[in-house]
C-alpha cells in the first residue's frame, strides 16, 4: 500500500512501483528521485523516507539562509558606508541645479553633431573635437558618459570651427576649472562685464571676456 510523507522540502511516496507510478501521474513536480528498495528491506522503507525527508528539510533551510545572506551582502554593497551628511546632500542638490542651468542655458552638441555641421569625418567624428579640446580651443561638459560641446564656442563663419577668441580665455583658466566650471562661468552674469554673461559677449567683445577671465583668476590668486 502506498503512503505519502510530506516535509517542507518535498513529498515522498512509498509503495510498490505501480502504486508510486499512479501517484506520480498526478504530481506536478518537475523532477523526481527514485530509490528502489529490495523486498527484504521493505519494512525499513518508511524509516528511510523519514530520514531523507529530515535531511532534505535541513538542506532547504540552509539554502534559504544562504540566499538571505547573499541578498544582505548585495544590499550592503550598493549602500554607502554611512548615511550622507546634510551638508553633502545640500551640496549635491546645489551642484545638480547648477548643472541643470548649464545644460538649459546654451545649445550643446555631441562630437558627432559637430562633425556633421562642420563637415568633418563621419567615420570617426570624435577625433577632431577631442583634438580641439586637448589644444584648449574648445571645452566640453561630460554628462551621462558623453562629451557635450557648447554651440556658442563654434564660429559659423569659419565652418563651425572653434572661435579663435576662445583659446586665450581657456588658457587663462588652465586646469583651475573643469568643463562644468567653465560652462558655469560663461553662463553666469559677470560683474566685470556689467552683469552680462560671457557667452553672450564672446562673438562681439571677446577682448572684454578675456579681461574678465584674467580678473577672475587674479581674484582667485589673492583670495
Amino acid at each position: 500500500m502506498s503512503a505519502v510523507h510530506d516535509s517542507p522540502a518535498f513529498a515522498a511516496l512509498v509503495g510498490t512501483p505501480r502504486e508510486v507510478r499512479s501517484q506520480l501521474d498526478k504530481s506536478k513536480a518537475r523532477q523526481v528521485i527514485v530509490l528502489p528498495v529490495e523486498e527484504k528491506d521493505s519494512e525499513h522503507a518508511d524509516l528511510l523516507v523519514k530520514t531523507l525527508s529530515a535531511v532534505a528539510s535541513f538542506i532547504a533551510v540552509g539554502l534559504r539562509e544562504q540566499d538571505e545572506q547573499s541578498f544582505k551582502a548585495l544590499v550592503n554593497a550598493v549602500l554607502p558606508k554611512a548615511p550622507p551628511s546634510p551638508n553633502l546632500l545640500r551640496e549635491a542638490a546645489m551642484a545638480g541645479r547648477a548643472r541643470k542651468a548649464v545644460l538649459e542655458g546654451a545649445d550643446w552638441l555631441t562630437a558627432a553633431q559637430i562633425a556633421e555641421v562642420a563637415g568633418l569625418s563621419a567615420s570617426n567624428p570624435s577625433t577632431q573635437p577631442n583634438k580641439w579640446k586637448r589644444q584648449r580651443q574648445i571645452f566640453a561638459v561630460h554628462h551621462n558618459g558623453v562629451d557635450y560641446f557648447p554651440g556658442y564656442a563654434l564660429d559659423p563663419e569659419a565652418d563651425y570651427r572653434p572661435r579663435k577668441s576662445l583659446k586665450p580665455i581657456l588658457e587663462v583658466f588652465g586646469d583651475d576649472k573643469d568643463g562644468w566650471g567653465l560652462a558655469s562661468w560663461f553662463l553666469a552674469a559677470n560683474s566685470f562685464l556689467g552683469a552680462r554673461r560671457p557667452q553672450d559677449m564672446l562673438t562681439a567683445e571677446p577682448e572684454r571676456v578675456l579681461a574678465a577671465a584674467r580678473d577672475e583668476m587674479e581674484e582667485v590668486a589673492h583670495a
